[in-house]
């Protein structure tokens, strides 16, 4: 390491004073113009990481569904997964490193977790459209430069896509080829597999309206649009040429305001969805005729995907293992149907992708989302080997035939992270083959009428959960309270957590009605605002 070309360099990105950040599910993430550092000190991370692991690491600069001044950066590991938690650490110390340390810290971390400084390093870089990441990508490249790493700068793409590209170059292009190309190929290849075997194929061709939150997906579809088979017809709305990113519309907005995005005419009972600014969650909705508004979220989304798997499986007459992996946010509608309509088990993790994603991996078939729209469906080797083995050898026609459709699938997905492009067209496959409407996909179960709100308090470390963060352990008294005030209710529930970025206590509730659902939401946040010292007024009720 050239200790000189470090600290000229590390001059060149000095750390704003006292500013400190963790990285977190997310990455880091805050204010543009605080991220230089950042940014610089990631590259260097990236170097390192590589060296590590022998492998190419990602680098994505993107602050998602946050506002347009915002940015940040998360870093990939070589299958596409997230960062490894221990360094996850090494993140945050390295981020907030004083200037005079960053050496001394960077030996640390070398000894710590065993770097070869005589391997080569490799990273790939991708960004989103913030007027921001641009620059915020030329500091990772310097960061990148000074250890000595090689890179492959993407540019514009969405945070999935870079995930797929780190998989395919680790698996010596195995799950596909690194460029935009091999991943539009693969996806619409399999797509347009699937359409073939659907129904009305051809006959009617298929309108979607898609709100791309002015965001990167825009680009990407239209770039792709020309892959598609034409009985596909989608139309983009907020494609980055007027509004702001993430600006009164994406899936974030459409899920936190149960309302259509701005920017998005509806017509009674038409199919939309929206992604978020980087194209990693999606969530449909409608209008009904009396033009009331349906969102259909990840929990949904998870039903669809999980009925129509276990119909294929069931066909292909093998004894893989499938389960469903939520988080305490899913609704309780959902988690019912699962386990007692279609007798799928059900499993719940702490809040945060990387939970859902490692549990997954435990199962042949393991399909997880977010509520917030955020999933994908992981396939276990031995599980994708015989799928394969089946579509080619199998001599029985419906059991080969229900294989083929599963391999597909597994093309299809994007098994790396949440995607929305990849997930819009699973969904699309899928409602296709099954010939249903938004309607009657909407209609497999009722959702609970449910309510999310936060309390400020001063330190948000006072509550502890446990329980796949459904019971607060502390402060005392505070889960006898949630206990006590859920009796009140019918079919309810409620759970608080810390946030994981800033200091408020996150709430949610559910009930039989809209109004039960508010009323035990606030009960439960006065509870919090006064065992937990809550800042400010008291919560108001809704």
């Amino acid at each position: 390491m050239d200790s000189e070309a470090l600290k000229k360099y590390s001059a060149l990105h000095p750390k704003p004073a006292g500013l400190t950040l963790q990285y977190g599910t997310a990455g880091f993430r805050t204010k543009a113009e605080q991220l230089d550092h950042v940014m610089f000190r990631m590259g260097l991370l990236a170097v390192l990481r590589s060296k590590a692991v022998v492998s190419t690491i990602g680098i994505m600069v993107t602050a998602s569904h946050n506002p347009e001044e915002d940015n940040g950066v998360k870093l990939v590991d070589p299958l596409g997964e997230m960062l490894h938690p221990s360094w996850e650490e090494y993140a945050t110390q390295l981020a907030n490193a004083e200037e005079g340390e960053l050496q001394r810290i960077i030996t640390e971390i070398c000894q710590k977790a065993a770097v070869n400084h005589h391997k080569d390093a490799s990273v790939f870089i991708g960004r989103d459209t913030r007027p921001s990441s641009e620059k915020l990508s030329q500091s990772v490249i310097d960061g990148i430069s000074v250890l000595g790493g090689q890179y492959h700068d993407y540019g514009l793409v969405t945070t999935p896509q870079l995930h797929y590209m780190v998989c395919c170059r680790n698996t010596q292009g195995q799950y596909g080829k690194a460029t935009l190309e091999g991943y539009y190929e693969k996806l619409s290849k399999a797509f347009t597999e699937l359409i073939k075997q659907s129904p009305s194929s051809g006959e009617s061709q298929r309108h979607l309206k898609i709100d791309c939150a002015n965001g990167i997906g825009a680009l990407k579809l239209s770039e792709m649009e020309s892959y598609f088979p034409e009985e596909v017809l989608i139309h983009l709305y907020n494609d980055g040429t007027k509004e702001k990113l993430n600006h009164l519309c994406g899936a974030d907005f459409v899920k936190v305001h149960q309302k259509p995005p701005r920017g998005l005419d509806m017509k009674p009972n038409e199919r939309c969805c929206s992604f978020d600014g980087d194209a990693d969650r999606i969530v449909y909705y409608y209008k009904d005729t009396t033009g009331h508004f349906h969102l259909i979220d990840g929990d949904k989304i998870a039903t669809l995907i999980s009925i129509f798997l276990k119909e294929l499986l069931a066909k292909v007459g093998q004894t893989l293992k499938m389960a469903v992996v939520q988080t305490a946010y899913a609704n309780g509608s959902s988690t019912r149907y699962l386990e007692e309509t279609l007798k799928v088990p059900v499993h719940c993790v702490k809040t945060g992708v990387k939970h859902l994603h490692h549990k997954a991996q435990e199962f042949d078939v393991g399909v997880y989302f977010e509520a917030n729209g955020h999933g994908t469906v992981l396939f276990s080797k031995a599980a994708e080997t015989k799928i394969r083995q089946l579509a080619k050898e199998e001599k029985d026609d419906e059991k080969r035939e229900a294989a083929k459709v599963l391999e597909n699938m597994i093309d299809l997905i994007n098994q790396t992270v949440g995607d929305a492009v990849s997930d819009m067209l699973v969904i699309e496959a899928i409602l296709a083959l099954k010939g249903l409407t938004v309607q009657q996909w909407d209609a497999i179960y009722t959702d609970l009428p449910n309510r999310l709100l936060k309390v400020q308090v001063a330190d948000r470390r006072v509550i502890d959960t446990t329980d796949a963060e459904r019971r607060a352990v502390t402060p005392s008294g505070l889960q006898e309270k949630i206990d006590a005030l859920v009796k009140n209710y019918k079919l309810s529930r409620a759970f608080v957590r810390p946030s994981g970025t800033e200091d408020v206590i996150r709430i949610y509730a559910e009930a039989d009605t809209q109004e039960n659902a508010d009323a035990l939401a606030h009960e439960v946040s006065l509870a919090v605002y006064h065992l937990a010292g809550g800042k400010g007024a008291p919560p108001q009720p809704i």
